[in-house]
Formats: structure tokens, sequence, C-alpha cells
């Protein structure tokens, strides 16, 4: 199987996040995740690591707003302007809002903090020097993966970081910056019909916005119900697309202490409706947040849930783009994705 990967991701390092209530924290989507991993991957006699080409902006603008990635690239430079001291100790700073937009009346603020608040939707989205290289970097791994999966015609992993999956189309959130697996299905769909199975704990409200309005993509996210879970505002079972793409989108939102059992079932589900829609491919965001344990869910599978996992999605028998999302138990977080991995592996 071919993992794509880069070790530009290490430049994005932020040195704290704030969680609920304010508290701030060392940034738990760390480097340490991929190290995991990569450790876990050695391992394997089955895989093969290959960089990622670079495609250029035009697939990430294809799904993201052009305004937005200009914002993004530009963030870090207009903020030391702004704030020289920061440039004395950028290694202790990150970039982050202090107001955000409630998004009713939407209009884009001409000042750098007005813009931040518009185009970040919470307190882990931080952006430090490198931050818009690795997000780069990260797309460009998940798109090397989707036209893998088309010229090999099997499965492939892109071991991406930052992860994306709630990146909205103009909007930073959830340690995610560009939507790698949105980028990744969106070019995919030029080729044929694409389903996306969003298996990370929280929801793929990013996902669900990007493509909420079409019928050539199929979108399921599996997660924690967003009543008590983050992004609390969407991911509910009645959003099922609108306009061309009403049917089209279904969220399984999934009660606290959720394990193997319980979320088979839902899965099962998941994957008859991806039969019924007949995609020639398939893109699965992947978090392992759901392992029991995980200090950012609340659900209990287990490494063995994760095998069967990949079992049952790869019996699909469709060219397959895995793409890498959350997972922060991170002593398991190797082992646990190559345990779902090897199910692909041809």
């Amino acid at each position: 199987m071919k993992i794509f990967y880069s070790e530009t991701h290490r430049k994005h390092q932020p040195p704290f996040e704030v969680f609920d209530g304010g508290k701030r924290v060392p940034y738990l989507e760390n480097t340490d995740r991929m190290d995991r991993i990569l450790t876990a991957i050695e391992k394997t006699d089955w895989t093969e690591l290959t960089p990622p080409a670079d495609f250029g902006l035009d697939p990430i603008l294809a799904v993201h707003d052009s305004g937005y990635i200009a914002f993004l690239e530009s963030a870090w430079r207009e903020w030391l302007i702004l704030d020289p001291e920061v440039s004395s100790s950028p290694e202790q700073n990150a970039f982050l809002p202090a107001t955000f937009a409630l998004r009713r009346n939407p209009r884009v603020p001409s000042t750098l903090l007005g813009k931040a608040g518009y185009y970040i939707m919470d307190l882990s989205a931080c952006i430090v020097a490198g931050t818009y290289e690795a997000i780069l970097s990260s797309a460009n791994c998940a798109l090397s993966a989707a036209k893998s999966v088309i010229s090999d015609r099997s499965s492939a992993f892109a071991l991406c970081r930052p992860p994306g999956h709630h990146a909205g189309k103009d909007y930073a959130g959830g340690y995610c910056f560009i939507n790698n697996s949105s980028v990744a299905a969106n070019w995919l769909s030029a080729k044929g019909k694409v389903a996306i199975l969003d298996i990370d704990y929280h929801a793929g409200n990013g996902t669900q916005d990007i493509f909420y309005e079409r019928s050539d993509v199929l979108t399921i996210s599996l997660h924690g119900d967003p009543d008590f879970e983050y992004p609390h505002f969407i991911g509910y079972a009645d959003e099922t697309g609108a306009g061309a793409g009403l049917g089209f989108h279904r969220n399984f939102p999934l009660p606290k202490g959720t394990g193997d059992e319980g979320y088979l079932s839902a899965l099962d589900e998941a994957l008859k409706l991806i039969r019924d829609f007949a995609p020639n491919y398939l893109v699965v965001p992947t978090g392992m947040d759901t392992f029991d344990g995980d200090p950012l869910g609340t659900f209990k599978v287990t490494r063995a849930g994760f095998a069967e996992i990949g079992k049952r999605i790869a019996a699909l028998g469709l060219p397959t783009a895995i793409i890498m999302e959350g997972g922060y138990a991170n002593a398991a977080l190797g082992e646990n994705i190559v345990t779902l991995l090897e199910n692909f592996k041809s």
C-alpha cells in the first residue's frame, strides 16, 4: 500500500491551544502523532512511504474560497507587522482571533483580526510561521492518494497533518485549515461518482458544508452526537442535503459510550447507502479518536473494532483513498491505524 507523507507537517507546531472554559493547554494535534504512526508503519512489510506530488492551488481553490486561502497564506506575516514583539519569540506565540463572526450577515472585514474572526471558527486552529506550508503539503498528500487509487486501481493512505474535515469552504476549525478529504474527493469527482465515509469521532462539518448541495458526491459521517460533542452546531440526523444535494448527505450521530457493536451497526447502514449509490471511488476521512480512552472522545471502540471496521469498508471493493484525520491517544495511535489499514493492502 502506498502511504503519502511529508516531513513538512513539522513546520506547523503551535505552542498551545485554548480548551473550553479558557484553559490554555499544549497543542494536542502535534508531531508526536505522526511519529507514532510512522513507527508502526515501519514494522510492516506491505507499506511504501511515498512523498506527495505538488498539485498547485487549483484543486484547493476548486473547494475553498480564494479570499480564505489568501488569508491563510498571509496571516502570520501580517501578524508580525502588527505585533513586532512576536518576532522575538515566535516559538511561544500563535495567531488567533479574540472575536468570532456570527455569520448571520456575512461580510468579510478588511482588518487582519477581523478576517481572522471571520475565517476561523474556534481556538484550536492556531496559525504559526509554518502553518501555510504544512497545510499545502497535507492537501498534496490527499491528492496524491486520490491520483494513486485511479492509476493503481487499489487503495492508498494519505498520512495528512494538519487534518482537514472540520475546514469548510471559507473557515478553519478543529485543527483543520484545508479540507484534505474534500479536495481529494472533488478532484476524483471529475473521474466518476465519489462517496465520502467519515469515521472520525467528530462530525465532518466542513465536508458537509462543501458538498451539501451536490448530488455527485455522497457524504456520510459517523460521529459523536453534536448535541453534546464538538462541533455542536452541525452534524444532526435531520441534515440530509439541500437543493440538488437533498438526500445525498447522511449524519449518524451516536451516543456517548458507543462501543464496537453500536458503531458497527451504524457502519453497516452507512455501507448500504454507499452500495446503493454505486460510486466509482471512495474517500475515507479516518480518525482514531473513536478509540476507548481517547482524550477527545467518549466512544469505546477497541482495536478489534478497528480491524472489523477496516474489513467491512474494504469489502466494498472500491478504489479507496484513506485520509488521516484525528486520534489523540498517541500511545495506541500507530497500532490502531495499521490495524485498520492492513485490511486494504493489495
